[in-house]
């Protein structure tokens, strides 16, 4: 769109008093540097509402505006256009009748494009006007993550030939360096980091190469198109070239890491190879390094905040966090760490794998293949004079008894453990063979955790109080009738799933003299839990449903990610 027309459309938004003169000339500036329409600049700096702009400029030009989140379009108008035009001129079509393609532009009244397309695809254009953003999501939706850049590559398999794997080495190693290869790689971590995807998955089928993201701890298939399975040797081969690792052996599993930066943000990427019956499986784990620590932004609530930061700063003892694979312990535990970070304090920490970089604190890897387990690694710590120590996990009875061992003689000690709840870590720590004196003389508190969805502020909505999901809960708590509840009803800034982000609920469990005397007894987890309740421990479910009518989450969260609890 020319210069003139911006500033006559932005004049119009100043006329109808949705942005003042001010805003126009800030717009003006931000539309000149890629070369947006207008409407586009004024929203994306915030400065009003995107329905309210695009349907008055919509109005004035005398061309549809569409939301195309909205929208639901047939397959066969999706391959009237291909994706290499779908991404070079950025339309999407969403009708067709006849010789008339309807497609939505960000700048409808751009002409040149509108030639050009009518000329390469043989058809009248009738454009719509639609957002950009929404336009590359949809391209991306409905065409596939990395469509052009595939279809650009389909001359590089021989017709007939299932997968560019039967090839040496030697060519899918070229193929792997090939531009084409490399830039789907990149459009693939890129797509899920915009997602905010904390895991990416490559898994081989038989007919088909299936490519999942992990957000917001629920596994989501993405769009693909069906000619990547052609070239899945060549991405994984890419991957490992990335991280380090032998391209040629497909026989055993290897794990390597990337070091990216997308967006400004700098990645570690943990690479993870499997061997399947087709193929080599991949996932991949995106770690942000400038991610802040911190325990109050772990989402404890008041009370358990208050002792967990009491108990962190004990001389000695050992705190456990308990918990399923995925449930944000090593991230408590680092938050843990970071608030008791101090010049005075020498840190030392031994995990599997190391996650993020912490400041000021002397991190160890374990490696098996050379024998360097927690349990040793935790003997060699100790001649480093820590005054606090963390082991990633304790795994074995030799890990767990140095461990104790170590709390007793003056050292603050971190650790987490695979239980359901907190009364359950002792139980697993006796199972293990450690003493029971050992053990109530040693930890000082255990935390449980899980992580549960948060409710979309976007579409945010109050419903009415169900008394039966309160019943299924399994608490004990008076609800008032004015007790309000949310759910999100599902946008496009959710994907439509009505939920965006993450926070904890926790089971903060501190182990008083009456506990420690249940311990020597070797009573069993629920007779611990018993007490446990009776001193005003808040389980679970309890913390979960305080988030619940704080507006945080929704019971059916709550419910997903723990187990029945008693009363």
């Amino acid at each position: 769109m020319s210069k003139e027309n911006n500033v006559y459309l932005g004049e119009l938004l100043v006329d109808q008093k949705v942005i003042t003169d001010e805003q126009l000339r800030l717009a003006l500036v931000e539309q000149r540097k890629g070369d947006d329409f207008i409407g586009e600049a004024v929203v994306n700096l915030g400065f009003a509402e995107e329905h309210k702009v695009f349907s008055l400029l919509s109005e004035k030009i005398n061309i549809p505006y569409v939301k195309l989140k909205e929208s639901t379009i047939d397959e066969s108008v999706i391959k009237s256009v291909p994706a290499k035009f779908a991404y070079h001129y950025k339309i999407m079509p969403i009708a067709r009748k006849d010789n008339i393609l309807t497609v939505t532009m960000s700048d409808p009244l751009e002409v040149a494009t509108r030639d050009d397309l009518e000329l390469l695809l043989g058809v009248v254009i009738d454009p719509v006007l639609a957002r950009k953003q929404d336009i590359l999501e949809a391209i991306t939706r409905y065409y596939g993550v990395g469509a052009e850049t595939l279809e650009g590559m389909k001359g590089k398999v021989t017709p007939g030939v299932k997968d560019a794997s039967l090839s040496s080495t030697e060519e899918i190693k070229d193929l792997a360096l090939d531009a084409s290869v490399v830039r789907l790689v990149n459009q693939i971590l890129i797509e899920a980091f915009q997602k905010r995807a904390t895991d990416i998955h490559v898994e081989p089928y038989e007919d088909e190469v299936r490519i999942r993201y992990r957000i917001d701890g629920i596994l989501c298939p993405i769009q693909v198109p069906e000619e990547l399975k052609h070239f899945h040797h060549a991405i994984i081969s890419r991957i490992k070239i990335m991280s380090s690792l032998n391209i040629a052996e497909k026989r055993l599993p290897q794990d390597g890491r990337i070091k990216v930066k997308i967006s400004g943000e700098e990645l570690n990427l943990r690479v993870s190879i499997l061997p399947t019956p087709f193929g080599e499986s991949v996932n991949i784990r995106l770690l942000n390094t400038n991610i802040r620590f911190g325990l109050k932004s772990l989402g404890l609530l008041e009370k358990d905040f208050n002792i967990l930061e009491e108990m962190i700063k004990k001389p000695h003892g050992i705190i456990l966090v308990t918990g399923p694979t995925g449930s944000g312990k090593t991230t408590t535990l680092y938050a843990c760490l970071d608030t008791i970070n101090d010049a005075e304090k020498k840190i030392v920490t031994i995990e599997d794998p190391i996650e993020y970089q912490l400041k000021g604190v002397t991190q160890v890897q374990i490696h098996p293949q050379i024998d360097l387990s927690f349990a040793r690694g935790l003997r060699s710590m100790l001649r480093h004079d820590p005054d606090i120590m963390m082991v990633g996990e304790i795994r074995d009875y030799e890990t767990a008894e140095i461990a104790v061992r170590v709390a007793l003689t003056g050292h603050l000690v971190f650790s987490t453990l695979h239980t359901n709840d907190a009364s359950g870590a002792v139980t697993r720590l006796l199972d293990m063979g450690v003493e029971p004196f050992l053990v109530s003389s040693s930890v000082i508190c255990i935390v449980a955790q899980r992580l549960v969805r948060l409710i979309c502020p976007h579409c945010k909505t109050k419903i009415p109080l169900d008394k039966s999901a309160i019943e299924e809960l399994s608490i004990k708590w008076d609800v008032k009738s004015e007790t309000e509840i949310f759910e999100g009803k599902g946008c496009s800034h959710c994907r439509f799933t009505g939920y965006l982000g993450r926070t904890a609920i926790y089971e903060v469990l501190v182990l008083d003299e009456e506990i420690r005397e249940l311990i020597l007894q070797r009573v069993s987890t629920e007779e611990i839990k018993q007490v446990a309740l009776k001193s005003g421990i808040r389980t679970l479910r309890q913390d979960g449903w305080e988030k619940v009518i704080k507006g945080l989450t929704t019971v059916s969260e709550i419910l997903r990610v723990t187990q029945e609890e008693s009363d």
